[in-house]
């Protein structure tokens, strides 16, 4: 017995023992070379691993390409498949497949982490869809997930490849000029030291772009072909025995039933999405495994006169492609009404997890392992679906699936029975069905609670008064996530049936339903109140849905031989919105920018810092400032030749190593026995703080973090030891082996705890300007109030990974995923006890930092270089999702508590704020994050009186650190949230609020500093107009006039960011620059490049001053023996730091060349620097930059007269205005973006596609955090989660945006300002947009406000952040809402409800 598959076109034969029954296809394709695939999460969550599998589909005789997720697939369920990955449609040599092409050329590519992945469900989806059109290409991207780009340049450049495209509306942007003036440049009203303004859209971007097929043809190119051989491959029994552990693949039902009698815990796997998550996160042992994809009885799908069997391995893709092609059947014969059932059943699995998911997952498998949050199993519930099983002992049985589900995670099924198939009836005429779903997203997420509906309604017999009507004469309400299995409300539908089809009759059953599905405080899962309004809610969608529905078919019918209907108020029927059965949204952009000509030089070290600007005099070569290159590496990144650091081979005496982590969030540690993890295959050693050689103290600011637990561990996940083994797979084996005893002590979670408790960190930095007794009795309207502000994960694409090669007398090179090589240099030297000199760290890329690898990454790294210094071996270790959201740290969450004032007339007077951040359990970065959240308070307003004090709280978490803004949105967040409470009080627009009291330039903000060249009032005045608030506010309240159940709101959010480290030694930065005698250029400097575009960028700077092209030029990695002592590649600041340090090195170099060219007269670049070298000349320098002495640094600690004299803590502010309008659910709390228009002013963009990618990524990032992205925490409030430990770790339980949620309408658009402060006059761009993304918070508090007002409800409403889909639902009160908050709750006014958050 053999296995064959083909990878890339190669025949691969494997005999019975060779493939471990355990080893999932990612892990096989990496050990084979193939790192284009990678490990994002391991749970089929992020589709970093996404790859092409081909079969053949001998009925219909052709291929079938489908996409799926290698980390979930086993290799052992491939047999007779073709498996293409990125490497096997395009390459560097071989050139670009055009799917890669267009990625890399639209510039949807930044970090390149997850682009290989987006690479080939992209080409996956085309190959098996060749006509579809650009919506049906973005409906497919629901399995891959991207943290940089905001996804709108990937869309674009997917749809583009259609061959089927679609009619588009007229572009909603630029003309182009037509010849003369672009009206879009006037409209945004920017003065412009250039003459030209570009403008890009969707529509042009997707009509412009040839088609794949177009794209093929133009290179006389194919797709790769199918393997003949499997056009006729025999299917064969196949048993696999390896590593303790049996692969068997029956092909009739008889061996089936024959394994599963013998082996009664055998697993079936079909798709493996369940079982392979069991084992990685549950650390489930399972070692027998059956696919059964072979047996025709399990892959029946068939019609019949009574409804569909459905063979229980049929994918749910399969079935839902089956149940459209059954309801267009029957609608060709007249009977539409029939596939009621089967229509929803094909909505809800629109939304079921990802198309990587339904192209593997199996109905049986969805069934059998009974998840109380299935999508499908309610609606085979409301169904009345019937299953068949069968054993060997006992034949078959059919079975009510209303019989199945016995209990959590229990189903009916004997130990030697399997699901063979499941029948599901066809509806009657008066017969509806509808699925109901709220997730934490739309898209790829489990549902909150789920619901299938059914309701057979029959013409109601003439009553005494004459009247006539319809009544229920059969119902089913199923839900999912309303108890531990799939339940019916059995109570509320004996209420129902035999009554009425009235409003009133179903409002009669609410309380009914509520007490039937009533679920504790303390429910797993959490959301109890949500959970419960989410169920009545749907009762009510369904009864004004399926009114609707019912009437337009009885209208069909002929109104007048049937009962009345009743009738359904217009304004109501916004409560019909179902996102499952509406098409998924379309998006679109717009980009818009001003063209460079020439570039500016910033003279880099001028005494006083002021600059000239004069024009070069050079033309600006091609790839120089201000054009918009390409992500140097794009080309690279989608072919999957990029190699990050885990896809770096390693020697082949490597060891690979796994922590040991506490599972206590404060413990002491009393024991640890590694006796069982040192009997495991492959075990090589333990390590701990006895075999550490030099410091085991760590700490960023404050050295009071250890490298291993000595004897208390302080929160769930501290690092205890690490088990090194011969493979990453041992090593997680053996570390589970790792038995820990503890005496635990009592840990301090939370922000409330820590004050309860007085644990702070010493440091209370405090901003106070004015006189704030003053200002309080001036003060007449006055406010206060108490907010909180969640963190967030970074989500990074890759988590850390550290490869340490040592070398001769205590040498090591550690390659890292860091932000930092200095500080990585610095603590794998200390722990291993040698000097920082024997010690280089390099970084060639990240996937993604955003913070999170600036001073965290270091943790990991110190394990590989202190086991390679213990065992003088190589080490690797690659931190897993799960362990790395439990250990890294988030963005901080915040606590705050108010009082301001303001006078009649809106001017306002004064802000005091105590604000309080959850630090963790060390110091880390905590107490500059708390100083940058003071000095961002104010915003763009100007307060007469401010008086801020910052807390950091010392808690038993994972210390908190840099993340994107750092701190900064946090403190913006306060002041927005306190101006709206001053509108609402006052009664004054809150626009007004906002321009009223806006800096203008040179006032001075609240720590001293004078606003030079402040741009936010333009930029307001132009936000307004070129996204026309004032219109589009009576739009929005016309919507919300005519829609009770649905509102929209729209928020104009500004915002200043200061441009520095707020440590004055951080802000320098140097650079190295060679030049070969052949002219080409190598450039290396401290930064690191994560995806933000630094090193394209530095390489623009650098082609710009030698006036050649940036073919010439390249940049390699960041490391410590070339460029010692960086600053890590934070603030924003890279570009400013090394564009500055690189352009020095160059000036000095074309300095030494002056004579040369001078001599030579008119030469090209080549032949100038050949002729340097035989002169002798050096073509070697050191740059370096540093921002002025006077324009950083801030002394908190300083005593003074004014705030000004404790120094500038920014050189220079980026700022912004967003407008975003968002449309919400008051029954579900569902939100959507329906537009975003973004003005940044980025002074003279280097890189004007990179600044707008940075934008759009920081904006989508933004708006994650402030609606989606919630942290939940075993705390007071969260009971069912351990104490201390994180709950949400990946991406299953924890939502970063998706394709879906980019904004309807996505427009960006730059202005053109000056900037003395930058090199060539631009501005920073990382961290300033990242504020925007929570305009969509604030539209949203704006909706809410609307459906509040609307019910009476006047008193203002804290909302805290993020707008979840439940803190929506739960702030829209309605009669629902208060039917469903618990008695405990409502004494505090149900109006004022608050769900309960982790903080």
């Amino acid at each position: 017995m053999s296995l064959t598959l083909f990878i890339n076109g190669r025949k691969r034969v494997f005999n019975q023992n060779e493939l471990d029954p355990k080893l999932s296809l990612l892990q096989f394709l990496r050990k084979s070379g193939l790192t284009g695939a990678k490990l994002g999460c391991g749970e089929g969550g992020c589709g970093a691993c996404t790859v092409m599998l081909s079969s053949y589909d001998a009925e219909n005789k052709k291929p079938v390409h489908y996409s799926a997720n290698a980390c979930l697939t086993p290799v052992c369920a491939l047999d007779g498949i073709a498996i293409t990955t990125v490497e096997g449609i395009g390459s560097m040599k071989e050139g670009l497949h055009p799917v890669q092409q267009r990625i890399s050329a639209m510039h949807g590519s930044q970090c390149g982490y997850c682009t290989p992945g987006i690479v080939m469900a992209i080409y996956t989806f085309l190959r098996a869809n060749p006509n579809a059109t650009p919506h049906e290409i973005e409906s497919s991207l629901d399995g891959n997930l991207c943290r940089c780009t905001g996804y709108r340049p990937i869309l674009d450049a997917a749809r583009s490849l259609s061959n089927n495209k679609e009619s588009h509306a007229p572009p909603a942007g630029c003309c182009k000029g037509n010849g003369g003036k672009c009206p879009c440049a006037e409209t945004l009203k920017v003065e412009s030291t250039t003459d030209s303004f570009l403008h890009n859209n969707s529509e042009d971007s997707i009509l412009a772009g040839k088609s794949l097929q177009e794209s093929l043809n133009a290179v006389s190119r194919s797709e790769p072909i199918f393997p003949p051989e499997l056009t006729h491959y025999e299917f064969k029994a196949l048993e696999i025995v390896s590593n303790g552990a049996k692969w068997f693949q029956p092909i009739t039902l008889e061996s089936l039933l024959a394994i599963k009698a013998e082996y009664p815990t055998a697993k079936l796997i079909v798709g493996n999405t369940e079982v392979a998550i069991e084992m990685r996160l549950k650390a489930f042992e399972y070692n027998v495994f059956v696919n059964p994809s072979h047996v025709k009885e399990l892959c029946v799908l068939e019609t019949t006169e009574g409804g569909i069997n459905v063979g229980a391995a049929v994918t749910i893709n399969g079935l839902r492609s089956f149940c459209g092609k059954v309801e267009e059947q029957m609608e060709k014969v007249g009977k539409p009404y029939l596939t009621r059932g089967l229509r929803a059943i094909k909505h809800m699995l629109t939304w079921f997890a990802s198309n990587h998911i339904r192209n593997v997952a199996c109905v049986g498998g969805n069934i059998a392992t009974a998840s109380p949050i299935s999508d499908l199993n309610p609606m085979l519930l409301a169904s009345n679906a019937v299953l068949t099983i069968h054993s060997a002992s006992k034949g078959a049985r059919q079975l009510p699936i209303q019989e199945f589900f016995l209990a959590y995670r229990k189903v009916a099924l004997e130990a030697d029975e399997i699901l063979v198939s499941v029948f599901i009836p066809y509806t009657s005429e008066f017969e509806y069905v509808l699925p109901f779903k709220q997730a934490r997203r739309r898209e790829d997420d489990v549902s909150i609670v789920t619901a299938g509906m059914r309701v057979r309604l029959a013409p109601k017999p003439t009553d005494s008064a004459g009247a006539a009507g319809w009544m229920v004469e059969d119902a089913t309400l199923s839900f999912g996530g309303m108890a531990p299995t799939a339940i019916q409300a059995k109570a509320t539908v004996a209420e129902l049936v035999g009554h009425d089809w009235s409003y009133a009759a179903v409002e009669n059953v609410f309380a009914t339903m509520r007490k039937e599905l009533s679920l504790p405080v303390s429910v797993p899962g959490g959301q109890a109140e949500y959970r419960m309004a989410l169920a009545v809610s749907f009762l009510y969608k369904c009864y004004l849905t399926m009114t609707a529905e019912h009437g337009t078919y009885v209208t069909k019918l002929g109104a007048e031989a049937y009962p009345p209907v009743p009738s359904v108020d217009p304004t109501d029927m916004s409560a019909t919105f179902n996102f499952l059965t509406e098409e998924k949204t379309y998006s679109r952009g717009e980009q818009g920018h001003f063209d460079r000509q020439g570039a500016y030089i910033h003279a880099p070290h001028t005494p006083d810092n002021t600059p000239a600007f004069p024009p070069l005099k050079e033309s600006t070569p091609a790839g120089g400032v201000g054009q918009s290159l390409m992500h140097r590496n794009a080309e690279a990144q989608v072919t999957g030749h990029t190699k990050y650091v885990d896809d770096m081979p390693l020697p082949a005496n490597a060891v690979h190593a796994c922590l040991v982590t506490s599972t206590k969030a404060h413990a002491r540690v009393l024991s640890v026995d590694t006796s069982e993890a040192e009997k495991c295959a492959g075990f090589v050693r333990y390590i701990c703080a006895k075999d550490v050689i030099g410091s085991n103290k760590m700490g960023v600011i404050v050295k009071d973090e250890e490298a291993f637990v000595t004897e208390i561990a302080m929160y769930h996940g501290a690092v205890i030891g690490a088990v090194l083994a011969d493979t990453h797979e041992e090593a997680v084996l053996a570390a589970r082996r790792v038995v820990i005893q503890y005496e635990e002590l009592a840990p301090i979670v939370s922000i409330n705890d820590a004050i309860a408790a007085n644990s702070f960190f010493p440091t209370h930095h405090s901003i106070i300007s004015g006189d704030l007794a003053e200002q309080k009795a001036q003060a007449e309207v006055v406010v206060e109030g108490v907010g909180r502000i969640g963190g967030q994960e970074h989500f990074y694409l890759e988590t850390n990974a550290t490869i340490a090669l040592p070398s001769e007398n205590g040498h090591m090179e550690v390659f890292s995923s860091t932000q930092n090589i200095a500080e990585t240099q610095h603590y794998c030297a200390s722990v291993c006890g040698v000097p920082d000199s024997k010690i280089v760290a390099k970084v060639k890329r990240m996937g993604g930092g955003f913070g999170g690898k600036e001073s965290r990454s270091a943790m990991f790294a110190v394990v590989a270089a202190l086991g390679a210094a213990v065992l003088d071996r190589p080490v690797s270790i690659m931190i897993e999702r799960d362990v790395d959201m439990s250990l890294s740290g988030q963005r901080h969450a915040f606590q705050y508590s108010y009082k301001a004032g303001m006078k009649k007339d809106g001017t306002l007077s004064y802000l005091d704020v105590d604000v309080y951040s959850n630090g963790g359990y060390s110091h880390d970065l905590s107490v500059p994050v708390m100083d940058r959240a003071l000095f961002h308070i104010d915003n763009v307003y100007r307060w007469p009186a401010l008086s801020a004090r910052g807390n950091v709280c010392k808690t038993n978490q994972p210390t908190h650190t840099a993340y994107r803004g750092f701190g900064g949105p946090q403190g913006m967040v306060v002041t927005e949230t306190v101006m709206q409470h001053l509108s609402e009080a006052s009664g004054l627009p809150l626009d007004f609020l906002k321009t009223h009291n806006m800096y203008k330039d040179g006032d001075c903000t609240h720590f001293g500093q004078p606003l030079e060249h402040f741009f936010v009032p333009d930029l307001w005045a132009k936000a307004q107009r070129i996204a026309s608030v004032e219109e589009r506010r009576a739009q929005v309240a016309e919507f919300n006039k005519n829609n009770r159940w649905r509102k929209r709101g729209l928020a104009v959010t500004p915002t200043k960011f200061g441009i520095n480290f707020t440590a004055k030694f951080m802000n320098q930065g140097g650079a190295l620059v060679h030049v070969y005698t052949d002219g080409s250029v190598l450039l290396a400097h401290g930064g690191t490049e994560m995806g933000q575009g630094l090193f394209t960028k530095v390489i623009q700077v650098a082609a710009q001053s030698f006036g050649i092209s940036e073919q010439y030029i390249i940049t390699t990695e960041s490391a410590t023996n070339t460029v010692p002592n960086a600053s890590p590649s934070a603030a924003s600041l890279s570009t400013d730091l090394y564009g500055m340090a690189v352009l020095d090195a160059c000036e000095i170099i074309k300095k030494r060349l002056e004579p040369i060219k001078a001599r030579l007269g008119d030469c090209d670049w080549p032949t100038l620097v050949r002729t340097a070298f035989f002169d002798r000349v050096d073509l070697s320098a050191h740059g370096f930059y540093k921002i002025h002495t006077d324009r950083c640094g801030y002394d908190f600690d300083k005593v003074c007269a004014s705030n000004r004299e404790r120094g500038f803590p920014f050189n220079y502010f980026t700022m912004g205005v967003a407008v975003t309008e968002v449309e919400i659910d008051c029954l579900t709390g569902d939100s959507n973006v329906v537009r975003a228009d973004v003005l940044m002013d980025v002074g003279k963009s280097i890189n004007p596609a990179i600044d707008i990618g940075q934008i759009e990524g920081a904006f989508v990032q933004g708006f994650g955090w402030s609606t989606m992205e919630d942290l939940i925490w075993g705390d007071k409030e969260h009971p069912w989660v351990r104490p201390g430990q994180l709950f949400t770790r990946g991406p299953g339980t924890y939502k970063i945006p998706s394709f879906n949620d980019v904004p309807a309408d996505f427009r960006v658009h730059l202005s053109d300002t000056d900037n003395r402060f930058a090199v060539h006059s631009s501005k920073a761009v990382g961290e300033p947009p990242f504020f925007m993304g929570a305009s969509a918070f604030f539209a949203i508090k704006d909706a809410i406000i609307a459906a509040r007002s609307e019910r009476g409800f006047s008193e203002y409403y804290p909302l805290h952040l993020p707008a979840t889909s439940e803190r929506i639902r739960m702030a829209c009160t309605d009669d629902i809402a208060k039917l469903c908050i618990s008695d405990a709750a409502a004494q505090k006014g149900v109006e004022q409800f608050q769900p309960l958050a982790s903080c």
